[in-house]
């Protein structure tokens, strides 16, 4: 069980991607096509969970090379393996359960890549659905304060709703 923790939007988080946006331009230069910073920390008034989620958009996923894994970890990045998700490649900063910055790599303009992008640039452009998706999130952190795994699997249909409305 792990404690799921929901603060108010911090413009210091927007701060802390650019910090690690000009990482990640140095250490993997020769395979970044695109990068975005995404998740609820990227969207202005949306409460989150203080980690900074991120995405590269690389050519191909098997561009991504031992020594590309190997200079993310020099950053502090570890790298995840998840099987379950062959679309993405997931790198973590900080502690197991307690990281404070997530890398997703994705195929650049892949469905994956663009269905991120979509759902943050929606709520950036759409008040009500901010104060709305904040409020389903301060509901379910008392449904499931110590269960992270529930929290955002209860998210899902929410976020689905949005993507799918393209």
């Amino acid at each position: 069980m792990e404690e799921v923790i929901i603060t108010t939007y911090d413009p210091i988080w927007a701060v802390d991607y650019e910090v690690e946006r000009a990482k990640f331009v140095t250490a993997l230069s020769d395979i970044i096509v695109g990068i975005e910073h995404i998740g609820s920390t990227s969207v202005p008034g949306l409460d989150a969970k203080p980690v900074i989620d991120m995405m590269i958009g690389v050519g191909d996923l098997d561009v991504v090379s031992l020594e590309h894994i190997q200079s993310l970890a020099a950053l502090g990045y570890e790298y995840v393996e998840k099987a379950e998700f062959p679309e993405r490649k997931f790198f973590r900063k900080g502690a197991w359960r307690a990281g404070t910055h997530h890398l997703h790599m994705y195929t650049y303009n892949s469905a994956h890549w663009q269905a991120n992008l979509y759902f943050r640039d929606y709520l950036r452009a759409n008040p009500q659905a901010v104060k709305a998706y904040s409020h389903l999130k301060r509901e379910l952190k008392d449904l499931y304060p110590n269960d992270r795994v529930n929290y955002t699997a209860a998210k899902a249909p929410f976020i689905q709703r949005i993507i799918n409305s393209v």
